[in-house]
């Protein structure tokens, strides 16, 4: 190998600096966001030798604790009878792909987009959304959501110092969050968050015997074709589409209605069906379980999570909603023993996507 390289050419390879980099970003749209205008870091740093501001951020994102416990957390089904069902990481993966389709389609910053996409569920608590049912009543009035969490994971418990326009477009990569994002690679993520969850939701709904082909609605059948790839083929062709029109990242008004119309279906069908109600019961019940012992029992917290000057109720959450499913599950054994809940939770658990 050390032989090969030396009789490369030397023309066979070229320098791709940062310089080179934020050079080339001059060609993308006008409205996409260029690394070198970043707002910058809340601490500032001499830039890289080689990789962006948002390429930097990525990596570390990819590198921190929290986005590697995403493979043990829940996204729909919890402990499927199966490999192949849609977990936390891998559902992060696909909004990336899909953020960066988006993003190279429309001339955008796909570095930035990619880096959001990936940075933007890491604050999920276990047994996925219905963890923000579990840990709002410690929070009134507001209640605790999900994106407000991941943004303190990487400013404060893995303090990473990302660049602005990340911790803005995870912020609010959820359409429930105002205002949204600043920049159009963050309304990339938006998008993208909803086209994989419905897509991937829908195949997990299938595979476990929920749904069938023909359950689905009548007009998002006939928009987008059989639950599949044609799915996020179709949505992203439409959000192409219509914001090369528009200007800006948006879908066209039918199709939106569509998506809506089949997000409301499973979330009736799915998330918030009366068996799966029954399940996030227990899921919530495991949680505040832990919320409680943990408040009770603050030496019980990880010193990780106590050495900043947050309440007792921060600090337990931040714990708390750290926890993988499985961890969550032999915490409360620890704590409980044995209960229903806990055990009810093994045979499976449904959460709802956004």
């Amino acid at each position: 190998m050390i032989g090969a390289m030396e009789t490369t050419p030397a023309t066979a390879l070229r320098r791709r600096d940062r310089l080179a980099r934020e050079a080339e970003e001059e060609r993308l749209s006008p409205i996409a966001t260029r690394s070198s205008a970043s707002r910058g870091r809340v601490r500032e740093e001499a830039p890289d030798e080689f990789r962006t501001a948002y390429e930097r951020d990525r990596d570390r994102i990819i590198h921190a604790k929290a986005f590697r416990r995403l493979k043990h957390k829940t996204q729909v089904f919890l402990h499927p009878d199966g490999d192949h069902f849609i977990t936390r990481l891998t559902h992060t993966l696909q909004v990336a792909q899909i953020a960066r389709a988006l993003a190279a389609a429309l001339s955008l910053n796909e570095p930035l987009a990619e880096t959001i996409a990936l940075g933007h569920d890491v604050g999920h608590t276990p047994f996925g959304h219905t963890g923000e049912e579990a840990l709002s009543p410690y929070f009134p009035p507001d209640g605790w959501h999900h994106a407000a969490q991941s943004v303190r994971v990487f400013e404060v418990l893995e303090d990473l110092n990302l660049s602005w326009e990340v911790r803005d477009g995870i912020r609010a990569h959820s359409w429930r969050i105002e205002p949204p994002p600043a920049t159009p690679e963050g309304a990339c993520v938006r998008y993208a968050d909803r086209i994989a969850y419905l897509t991937h939701d829908a195949l997990d709904a299938m595979r476990a015997g929920v749904l069938a082909v023909d359950s689905f609605p009548h007009a998002a059948l006939e928009r987008f074709g059989p639950p599949g790839r044609g799915w996020i083929g179709e949505m992203i062709d439409s959000v192409v589409e219509h914001s090369l029109r528009s200007g800006r990242v948006e879908m066209d008004a039918p199709t939106l209605a569509v998506m809506n119309d089949l997000r409301a279906f499973m979330f009736e069908r799915v998330y918030q069906s009366a068996e799966q109600r029954r399940k996030q019961r227990d899921a919530i019940r495991v949680l505040q379980d832990l919320m409680d012992h943990h408040m009770a029992h603050p030496d019980e917290i990880p010193s990780t999570f106590r050495q900043h000057a947050a309440p007792l109720t921060v600090q337990a959450a931040d714990y708390v909603a750290g926890m993988t499913d499985r961890y969550a599950l032999a915490a409360h054994h620890r704590i409980k023993g044995p209960t229903a809940e806990a055990t009810a939770l093994l045979a499976g658990v449904a959460s709802d996507g956004d």
